[in-house]
């Protein structure tokens, strides 16, 4: 959920529940005389109500303008792809079943549409107050606005985040309405009073869209007040996570047989990321860094685990699918255990990734200590793959990774998305100690035993040089940009998993 991570996250990340898929984010409260939202001429239209009344807090407004960009009666969608990591990424619109290729450089990142609104901000005598250029993610929440509009939005919640992400989808459902502001920047310092808001899609993506510029621009009154808004006092309050929608179960007890049917159909294909987040722990002689195994395949990465006669320890097995989801059978596959690790407290799959630092001759110089993992669906890094989960279940570790009295558990990779472990993980970094100074390599590598059935092995690794100088206790490391992705502006933050 887009892109990718700001300041104005931190309140976010505590009320988790605010941005589910059926709801609009709230920061403003409008008034409208408009008894409805009128059917767009273009593909989209964008709307604001007459008055919209924000609170502030410490000088800044938080507000998203009542701001709505509403489908017609059919659904859009930007579909975007990089084809390799030295290639442009290419962008294709789709209106209902009409697909249209937009230019080359249309877009140059994953987390939205760049540059595409601006709102103008003047006092109610035409003076100019300030002026505010966002980028929109058109993720961001949803609602129907028309009666007859589908029961729900097919689209991903929120924009991609991973510096390496290879495609994502982001569109606005037939008859819905999505709140083009979101979170992106910091709220606006504003004073209490009334100011006229005019809100203006760029030119470019009215052209790229093919939107009707009539529909490109809203006027409305902004007021606002000195009362501090709902969700920073709710904030304060640090309720707790919302609940997600209950992902499916395993079986209640351990299969009597290692394995049944077979893999014939659609399989999971794990693939990798380039290590990134790359930094020297305080300490001076650890490399730490990110790594992300993702799932390429048309199916999902199913495995189950069953409680033994060893309290820490699981039985696992993977399940298969056909194209319709339903379950063909089944294969042992390995084992999960309980990883009481202070940044893990959960349970783990084992032998799901390998990390290893390579020497120049590509020969291992060490090994990171982590060998199991939690799966979880942290990141969409491709949802154009044929059968991509646009809305996956298991999406953070309270969802996927079970308590400690459980009896079985599931853990789900699914199709298009990625698990990413970032820098604080204990057992995740490199020991630098006694190695010399110069090239190496960050090995990432999915399923590097072989143990789980997917499409393709061969592709389960990726390198990334790196490299390694200073002193013991001081040590330094450098690397190279991986084609055209640009990783200072990914939004990635060593907090995340």
């Amino acid at each position: 959920m887009s892109r990718t991570i700001r300041s104005t996250l931190a309140v976010v990340a505590l009320l988790p529940g605010l941005l589910a898929a059926t709801q609009l984010p709230g920061p403003a409260t409008a008034r409208s005389t408009a008894t409805a939202v009128p059917a767009p001429v273009g593909p989209l239209a964008l709307w604001a109500p007459d008055e919209v009344v924000a609170g502030s807090h410490r000088g800044r407004a938080y507000t998203d303008f009542g701001l709505r960009l509403v489908a017609g009666d059919q659904p859009v969608s930007v579909w975007a792809h990089r084809p390799a990591w030295d290639q442009e990424i290419s962008v294709e619109l789709r209106v209902g079943d009409e697909v249209t290729p937009l230019p080359a450089g249309t877009v140059t990142s994953f987390r939205g549409l760049e540059d595409f609104l601006t709102v103008s901000l003047t006092t109610l005598r035409g003076e100019p107050v300030r002026t505010l250029v966002r980028d929109v993610c058109l993720n961001n929440g949803g609602e129907r606005v028309h009666p007859d509009a589908p029961a729900r939005s097919p689209y991903p919640w929120g924009c991609p985040w991973n510096p390496f992400t290879v495609g994502s989808v982001q569109g606005v459902q037939a008859g819905w309405a999505v709140s083009p502001m979101g979170w992106e920047g910091r709220p606006p310092r504003l004073e209490p009073g009334r100011y006229r808001a005019t809100t203006t899609i760029a030119p470019a993506w009215v052209d790229a869209l093919g939107l009707d510029p009539a529909e490109s621009t809203v006027t409305s009154t902004l007021r606002v007040t000195d009362d501090e808004p709902w969700y920073r006092r709710a904030a304060r309050r640090a309720p707790q996570a919302a609940a997600q929608p209950a992902a499916a179960q395993p079986a209640a007890s351990e299969p009597a047989t290692a394995s049944a049917g077979a893999p014939a159909g659609p399989l999971p294909d794990l693939r990798s990321l380039p290590a990134f987040g790359m930094r020297i722990s305080r300490g001076g002689d650890h490399l730490q860094f990110a790594a992300t195994v993702w799932n390429a395949g048309d199916s999902p990465l199913v495995v189950d685990g069953f409680r033994g006669a060893d309290e820490d320890a699981m039985d696992g097995y993977q399940y298969f699918f056909d194209a319709e989801g339903n379950q063909t059978g089944y294969e042992r596959v390995g084992s999960f255990h309980w990883h009481a690790a202070p940044t893990h407290d959960h349970w783990h799959f084992v032998d799901f990734a390998r990390y290893r630092l390579l020497a120049a001759d590509r020969s291992e110089a060490v090994r990171s200590k982590k060998e199991s993992f939690c799966l979880a669906n942290t990141d969409a890094v491709d949802y154009t793959v044929p059968g991509a989960d646009w809305q996956p279940e298991g999406t953070d570790l309270h969802s996927a990774c079970g308590s400690r009295g459980a009896l079985s558990l599931r853990q789900v990779l699914s199709s298009g998305s990625g698990d990413t472990y970032a820098q604080f993980r204990a057992g995740q970094s490199f020991s630098l100690k006694g190695l010399p100074n110069g090239l190496y390599w960050i090995s990432v590598e999915g399923n590097p035993d072989g143990v789980l059935k997917e499409h393709d092995t061969t592709n389960n690794a990726e390198l990334r040089p790196v490299r390694i100088g200073g002193e013991p206790g001081a040590r330094t490391v450098r690397w190279k940009q991986v084609g055209l992705v640009d990783e200072e502006s990914s939004g990635f933050f060593a907090g995340r998993r």
